[in-house]
């Protein structure tokens, strides 16, 4: 049964409207305003109907209170006596479902009431599958470390505006695939994704590949074409290391951003931007801005928001799940039955550094999987770099713990030497305990013997 509250000051209604409703619906009687809010917000009912009977100062107060209620996302039906066109369109827009006159035809009401409660439904099952889509986009990024998770956060959070969103991060991290995310989650994900190297394009053509041109803008142009601007249309265009771009350049991209329109080499017709605008870099652009090379106004024009991609080493966690990722990725595009890593090989891949990230992580399993004779990855399937970093880094902590534990037994000895062997002084002059101070003694063979 559906779960109505009607909010009314008339003493004469209400009770008619309930005991009429009451046998079609769950209804709960509100006469106060902030009350009605309460129920509302805290989701207690289903369906709103609100009765704007004249006790209010003027329809400004009206409105005002509807646009309050209808924050809480439950459909609202409205009783008023003035159902003139002007009036009711703006109860409308501000956020009511459907207006009935007074007195209300039961019948009318309840059909009213029915099918708002339909189309709240059918709007939550939407916006379930919605969410549903947008995990399944994410799920191109793989990861479940805390840090992933923020990633994956701030891309549903500004996949559907339409801001500069500039993505941060060293080279191999995924940058573009978070675009992508940004681009399939968001309301553009029907349009086209135009992804854009700056690195690669070069100096002389890279605003010819932008604006596009018309024939004869420039020597060699012997037809119109439209540049990745116009191409992305009302989708994304995805500008990877912008800090590529020269100063001149960024002066053109600045000004197309700020004015939202371009022009075509060779042509003054202005052609305005459709597309969103995302854009990426493994530089520090505030270090550049501060060596003159990327221009500052440029940087907070593409600074908007700004998603950091973390370095593979920052989150070792998602390392075996990445692993596992690229090895079914790989045994399936080579026919190979090779289905697990041994814990041994496991080992090696969260000790490496990484210093080329996903990308890196991504080779080495893909040639592991092509060099592999059997069903699983052994160590010596992995290139010999591994074995020769990992066993570096445990010499160089075993080093160093023994340098600091001879160190302390060195300043022990020390210490009681200088109080001429009496270890209570020793470790008062330490700020040690006594029995602390004798463990470290008897570490070494020729440790001083002196004076309790």
């Amino acid at each position: 049964m559906i779960r109505l509250a009607l909010y009314s000051q008339d003493p004469k209604l209400l009770p008619l409207l309930r005991s009429a409703l009451a046998t079609r619906f769950n209804v709960k009687l509100e006469t106060s305003r902030e009350q009605i809010k309460q129920i509302a917000a805290r989701g207690e009912v289903e369906v709103l109907i609100l009765d704007f009977d004249g006790n209010y100062s003027s329809f400004e107060e009206q409105t005002a209170f509807l646009a309050d209620v209808a924050d809480a996302h439950v459909p609202i039906v409205v009783m008023t006596d003035d159902l003139r066109r002007s009036t009711t369109t703006e109860f409308l827009l501000r956020g009511a479902y459907d207006c009935v006159g007074k007195p209300p035809s039961l019948l009318e009401l309840e059909v009213v009431v029915r099918r708002a409660h339909e189309r709240a439904l059918m709007e939550r099952e939407l916006e379930q599958m919605r969410r549903v889509e947008a995990e399944r986009h994410c799920d191109q990024l793989i990861g479940t470390s805390g840090r992933s998770q923020v990633v994956y956060d701030l891309v549903r959070r500004v996949a559907s505006l339409s801001a500069t969103v500039l993505i941060t991060g060293e080279s191999g991290t995924g940058k573009e695939l978070v675009a992508r995310a940004i681009h399939n989650v968001g309301n553009r994900a029907k349009n086209a994704f135009v992804p854009v190297s700056c690195g690669a394009i070069p100096e002389s053509l890279i605003e010819a590949e932008l604006f596009g041109h018309e024939k004869g803008a420039f020597t060699g142009a012997n037809g119109a074409r439209a540049g990745y601007l116009e191409q992305a249309g009302e989708g994304t265009l995805f500008l990877d290391e912008i800090g590529e771009l020269s100063l001149n350049t960024q002066v053109k991209l600045l000004r197309v951003l700020q004015e939202k329109e371009f022009c075509r080499l060779g042509s003054s017709k202005r052609t305005p931007l459709q597309a969103r605008v995302v854009l990426a870099t493994h530089q520090d652009l505030r270090g550049m801005v501060a060596a003159g090379t990327f221009r500052h106004d440029l940087f907070f024009r593409v600074n908007v928001m700004q998603i950091h991609v973390p370095a593979l080493r920052e989150r070792t966690e998602d390392i075996p799940t990445l692993a596992r990722h690229f090895l079914r990725k790989y045994s399936k595009e080579y026919e190979k039955p090779v289905n697990d890593i041994r814990p041994d090989a496991m080992e090696l891949l969260v000790a490496y550094g990484w210093p080329g990230n996903v990308r890196e992580l991504e080779n080495l399993i893909q040639g592991a999987v092509i060099l592999t004779d059997g069903d699983t990855i052994a160590r010596s399937d992995l290139p010999t770099h591994l074995q020769v970093e990992k066993e570096a880094r445990e010499c160089l902590a075993e080093t160093f713990d023994d340098l600091l534990r001879q160190f302390k037994v060195d300043l022990a000895n020390r210490a009681v030497a200088e109080c001429d062997g009496n270890k209570t002084l020793a470790a008062r002059k330490l700020s040690v305990s006594r029995a602390y101070l004798h463990r470290l003694i008897r570490m070494a063979p020729d440790s001083v013997q002196g004076a309790a």
